[in-house]
């Protein structure tokens, strides 16, 4: 083998060599995104469909229109927890335990109002509200328990409303997983040669429809 022949070997060596790590960089780029890609699909599955679901119920409200349950009770309080003259002295935590476990509230406090003849207690949730006037005088209440029905309940589910802060973190965690299947959606595409141009020229076509949309159908 003469010199040349080996110095022109050392070379190919060394220019694959050097590109190796870039190949390598590639290839582990690619097969991570599309394992999240795959996985992060499976796990967020249920929150996809839920919020496709509930984007359809929300845009045609009148089509799953449900009926609307209302229940009214009566009960009293021990008059002491109302009574007292300085109103930093009612028992508030105490009438909100009583009227939920004596009527089956569900839902949290949105408002407890006091003057000098009653305390209102309203409470919220998905779907559902309940609201309790009490006599200061003599601790007797009236509550009306209204319940609207599943659509009802889901639609504020997807909208976050009345469901509280931990329900507010899941659709963080939503809007997080969509956003990252998105994304590894993209990277995946930047590594398929064949699919790359006609993938890319459809995420233009679907944005600039999407802006078309707005901007010509939308008041």
């Amino acid at each position: 083998m003469t010199n040349s022949t080996q110095g022109a070997k050392a070379s190919s060596h060394f220019k694959k060599t050097e590109k190796h790590p870039k190949a390598v960089w590639k290839k582990r780029t690619a097969s991570a995104s599309r394992w999240l890609h795959i996985y992060l699909s499976m796990l967020s599955f249920i929150i996809i469909l839920f919020f496709a679901v509930t984007g359809l119920t929300l845009n045609h409200a009148d089509w799953f229109e449900g009926k609307e349950q209302i229940k009214k009770y009566t009960g009293k309080v021990p008059l002491k927890w109302v009574n007292a003259k300085d109103t930093t002295r009612i028992a508030k935590l105490e009438i909100v335990e009583k009227l939920k476990h004596d009527n089956n509230v569900r839902g949290d406090v949105s408002d407890f109002f006091i003057d000098d003849n009653q305390c209102t207690v309203s409470f919220k949730g998905p779907g559902y509200s309940a609201d309790a006037f009490i006599d200061r005088h003599t601790a007797e209440y009236k509550l009306t328990d209204t319940r609207q029905g599943l659509v009802a309940v889901i639609n504020d589910l997807h909208k976050g409303r009345d469901a509280g802060k931990k329900w507010g973190l899941m659709i963080d965690a939503a809007s997080i997983f969509l956003t990252l299947l998105s994304i590894t959606g993209i990277v995946m595409i930047c590594f398929m040669k064949k699919k790359r141009f006609s993938g890319f020229v459809l995420v233009g076509v679907g944005t600039l429809i999407g802006y078309l949309v707005y901007h010509f159908l939308v008041p």
